[in-house]
């Protein structure tokens, strides 16, 4: 049987589960031209039932169950899977799987792109001389690098020592019809105690709850909200989306203040959408990012955003006109911020419209998908 002629991207990634990267990597693979690309998807650990967010059906996907360490004993196993392949190009993804490009350069993989999406938990400011050692030393099997935002980019350049010339700079996008906004008044959430139909104002997040995204500080700056303005405990409530280590600390936290019931805490969600046009605000609290999927999803829904001034968190949210940027693990202006929008909600839509018409011109996902396939496209055409 002759060989399927469309070039095959193999994606390779720690674990391919909810969150913001893998996110993109769907994203890509199904609005990727069908009859241009194939693709696989690697995941040194687990595949979960994330897969079936993609809809290209002839997408292949193989989990290796990694354990805890340097994957150097995968090594031999990856070298018969990219053989097997015969991937066009390998594009692995953060430093966790940064490893694979050398099984892949062994395997006589022509192009190895690899992407920086954000911060290790371990190294939240990218000051660690370890994990700059690691960059360092797979540099030389790398064929180009994408950077999700210009700190990453900076990173690479003046801690890892990569040429300019080898990077690559792409946002990420976001479907825009997906995430659209709600209207004039924010829909009601199913399930939902609260909805702004009933006079409550929703400030929301969305996400893993584990302690870089640091929902905590949410908790806390809207504890202290309502400490500050007391009459915000009639209409603020709080929504935070999503499972995780934090769930307990943060419910404590609530109910050591009195305020657990005007909290909801749904778990993880398939309708992201329909809760984005629910809220009347965003908040992003993370102690680090890269280029945010959530913040983007916002800004396209039309929502006012609170985020603190991590990774390319200032890159997409234009202070004081599509949102606020606020000082890392700051309780007290995450505090004052809400406050001002929850006083001042002509001035929330106006930063959401703004934030909207940012996403349409800057970070549409039809332009991240058209900076990657002219990507793999110049690669392919060198080698």
């Amino acid at each position: 049987m002759a060989r399927d002629p469309r070039p095959l991207v193999a994606h390779v990634v720690f674990r391919f589960d909810t969150g913001g990267l893998e996110n993109g990597v769907v994203n890509l693979i199904n609005h990727l031209p069908a009859d241009r690309w194939r693709h696989a998807v690697i995941a040194l650990t687990e595949v979960t039932d994330f897969r079936r967010r993609v809809q290209v059906p002839d997408v292949r996907f193989e989990a290796l169950h990694k354990g805890p360490g340097h994957g150097v004993r995968l090594y031999p196993r990856l070298w018969r899977l990219f053989r097997e392949l015969r991937p066009d190009i390998v594009h692995t993804r953060n430093l966790a799987a940064l490893e694979a490009v050398v099984p892949a350069a062994a395997a006589g993989v022509p192009v190895r792109i690899h992407g920086e999406h954000g911060r290790d938990v371990e190294d939240l400011d990218g000051s660690s001389p370890k994990y700059q050692r690691v960059r360092r030393l797979y540099r030389p099997w790398v064929t180009r690098y994408v950077a999700l935002s210009k700190e990453l980019q900076r990173y690479l350049v003046e801690r890892v020592h990569v040429d300019t010339s080898r990077i690559a700079q792409i946002y990420n996008g976001v479907d825009s019809d997906r995430f659209a906004p709600a209207g004039a008044v924010p829909a009601d959430i199913a399930g939902c105690p609260f909805s702004s139909s009933q006079g409550h104002w929703l400030i929301g997040t969305v996400g893993r709850l584990q302690s870089v995204k640091h929902q905590t500080l949410l908790a806390q700056a809207f504890v202290d909200m309502l400490r500050r303005r007391p009459a915000l405990r009639e209409r603020a409530r709080l929504v935070i989306v999503g499972e995780g280590a934090l769930r307990e600390p943060v419910q404590r936290l609530l109910a050591d203040a009195r305020a657990l019931d005007l909290a909801w805490l749904p778990g993880e969600r398939g309708d992201v959408p329909d809760v984005m046009r629910g809220l009347n605000c965003f908040v992003l609290p993370s102690l680090a990012e890269g280029i945010s999927n959530t913040i983007l999803e916002a800004m396209s829904s039309g929502l006012p955003v609170v985020a603190t001034d991590v990774g390319g968190n200032a890159e997409l949210v234009t202070h004081e006109r599509s949102g606020l940027i606020v000082p890392s693990n700051d309780v007290q202006a995450m505090s004052a911020a809400l406050g001002r929008f929850a006083l001042d909600a002509e001035a929330g839509k106006r930063m959401g419209r703004e934030g909207r018409q940012d996403v349409e011109r800057r970070f549409s996902l039809q332009a991240m998908v058209a900076a990657y396939g002219s990507l793999y496209e110049r690669h392919l055409r060198r080698q």
